[in-house]
Formats: C-alpha cells, structure tokens, sequence
C-alpha cells in the first residue's frame, strides 16, 4: 500500500521545468535529456545552440554571430538573426511599398517576444501573433530521453478572408568555428539548382555568374569545376544558389559535417512542407563566417514580385500558399551527431525503422540515430 500510495504520489508531480538561460544577452529556454542540450531564444523563437553533452568542447555548430562579433571586438550586424530562426511570412528582401508600411525583411516573427504556451524539461510550445500580416504561428518543439533528434511541428493560420501567396523559410544557418575553410562539406537531396539572379550593379563579392542552372554540386566558374559541397578553401566571398528538393523522394535531406570533428548536423523533412532550400555562403575576410541552409517554400530570398516573375522554376511553384481563414503545418527534425573515422560524405540520410540512417557509400560506413519521432 504504501508503494501504491508512493507511485500515485509520484505520478502526480509537475514535469521537470526548462532551464531559462541567457544567450549573448538575450533569454532562452533549454531543452535537455542525457544526450543533447538545445536552447530556444523566448523572443524570435531562434535555435542557438545545439550541443552534445558528452563533447569536452561543447562545440555549437549553430551560426552565432554576436559571439563572433564580440570576440572580434565588432558590433553585431544582425540584430535578432542568429543560428537557426524563423522567416514567415517574407524572406530576404521586401518591396518599396512594403518598407514604406512598415513591414520588415524576413518577416515579422523572428524579432517578436514569442508566449511560451506549454514547458517541460524534453518540450516547448510557443506562439506568436504577426500583426502586419495577420497571421497566428505556432511551435512545438520535443526531444525524448536517449536521443540526438528534434522534432520541431509548427501551424501558421491566416486571419484574412482572402488567399495569399506565402513565403516560408527555416534559416537554419551553421557557422565558425565549425563551419571552416576546405573542411566542412555540405550534402542534400536536391540535384537541380540554379545561381541566384542578381544585377552586375549587385555582384559586390560575388562570384557566381547570375541565374546559371547546374546539378549539384558541380559549377563550372571560368572554366573550372567546383564543387560547391566543399567550404571555400579563401575567404572574401558571398554567393547564392537555389536548389529543388528531389521530386522522386518525400522527405528530403540536407547536412553539414565538420571533417576534423567528425561532427554532422542535419535536418530531415517532408517535401510536402519544404520544396526548396537556398544556400547562402558568405564567408567574409573578418572569419565570421556562415553558410545558411535554408529549407523553405521558394528557392531565394527575394520578394514576391521577384519570385513570381521566376514561376515556375524548374517545373515547381517558387512560393507558397496560404488559404483564406485556414491552417497549415509543417514538420522537420533535426539531428546532431559524431561520425566514425573516414566518413567523409552523406549520401543519403533517412528514416527507416525508428532510426535516422546516414550513409557513405564511398567509404561503405553508416550512422544510425535511434528516434522516436516521426514524418
């Protein structure tokens, strides 16, 4: 009786709280379990840290540019723009009109205080009400005991009356130290890219030629083929490209592996939800580098009128849909994990039997993360 008495006891505790933390000044909440810490800013909702707890280095692969700046001794460019955040609704630049009304590049919600609406110690749900464009995101973010995986699902739901095209990208950007010079390799789902279009008056530091359609990830530049898997082997560049995920797949992948950690991160998710990513490779003289793999639902930042102009875009639609007074949702995981010796490439990473299965072929090696969640 007394251990029945016990267990009741015990079942009716609350669920261990989250750890608030304090990021480069800004407050954040941190989900954790035996295997990984991740911490998620309160205001933009940003992913800015994503650490294994057994690595003595606790190195962040995430993009954090106000740590660079300020250990460089220079003032943040970025404002809330960091690791991984939230573009909806806009990417990248807005129209004349749109700045003159107020409206703001990459949308409204990654510079917003979010509402925490439920917090354990393994999940978070947070929302966030868009004024300008009248629209309602919310997020729920979850880890599970044992596992490198999160699960992030999240439903945007318009209050007009009216459909509109929509424009959505996850910003997931990854940057030094880990992202380092002829060292770091990035590997995705999507053979069909295309250079980002941009005027000769826009080219500042960018090599690229402009709206040149390739298969990744080989671009011939002056004569010579790149591989754009590879960070720049010098520094003082800044190009984009955009990329469709493989029609022949649903749930695409994208990842980055830092070579001499042997570390990879990497993202899974439907093609339903995500048909395009942008690489933003920017890799300037100063070190401060960050290259951003930005699933989305169109291939470029740029504004709508920009983006319809390019429809379609290798046969798909280059933006997305939001109908009047409706929902919709998307899904992706994320993962963090170390790689044997001599695995160099991932040529495929997918779900398969509750776990998460990366591979080189080349070097006939394998990684399998056990999850618990699914797609």
């Amino acid at each position: 009786m007394r251990l029945f008495t016990a267990f009741l006891a015990f079942c009716a505790l609350p669920a261990a709280a989250q750890r608030a933390t304090t990021h480069e000044t800004r407050s954040g909440l941190v989900l954790s379990n035996d295997k990984i810490e991740f911490t998620v800013l309160t205001t933009g909702g940003a992913f800015v840290e994503f650490t294994l707890k057994d690595d003595s280095k606790k190195l962040n692969p995430l993009w954090d540019p106000a740590r660079m700046a300020r250990e460089a001794n220079l003032t943040p460019r970025f404002g809330a723009s960091a690791g991984h955040f939230l573009c909806v609704d806009g990417f990248g630049p807005i129209s004349k009109e749109e700045q003159k009304a107020g409206y703001s590049s990459h949308g409204e919600a990654h510079k917003l205080p979010w509402e925490t609406v439920n917090s354990s110690e393994m999940a978070l749900t947070q929302k966030v009400h868009l004024p300008v464009v009248q629209e309602m995101y919310q997020r729920t973010v979850k880890i599970a005991p044992g596992e490198q995986v999160v699960s992030v699902e999240a439903t945007l739901e318009s209050e007009l009356s009216f459909d509109r095209p929509l424009l959505w990208a996850e910003h997931a950007t990854v940057g030094a130290p880990f992202l380092k010079l002829g060292r770091t390799v990035v590997d995705q789902s999507a053979p069909q890219c295309r250079t980002k279009p941009h005027l000769e008056s826009e080219r500042s530091n960018r090599t690229f030629p402009s709206g040149e359609d390739f298969t990744w990830p080989k671009l011939t530049l002056d004569g010579k083929e790149l591989n754009l898997r590879v960070a720049p082997e010098k520094h003082g560049v800044m190009n984009h490209i955009g990329c469709l995920m493989d029609t022949s797949r649903e749930i695409e992948f994208i990842t980055a592996l830092n070579l001499d950690e042997r570390m990879v991160i990497g993202y899974l998710f439907p093609r339903r939800d995500f048909a395009w990513v942008q690489h933003w490779m920017n890799f300037p003289e100063n070190g401060m580098y960050a290259w951003g793999l930005e699933f989305g639902m169109q291939p470029y930042d740029m504004t709508k009128r920009a983006l319809y102009a390019l429809q379609p875009m290798f046969g798909a639609n280059t933006f997305g849909w939001l109908p009047a007074k409706s929902k919709i949702s998307t899904h992706f995981l994320m993962f963090l994990t170390r790689v044997p010796a001599g695995f160099e490439k991932v040529d495929d990473a997918r779900l398969e039997n509750g776990e998460i299965v990366l591979e080189d072929r080349n070097a006939r090696k394998r990684v399998s993360l056990k999850t618990s969640h699914t797609l």
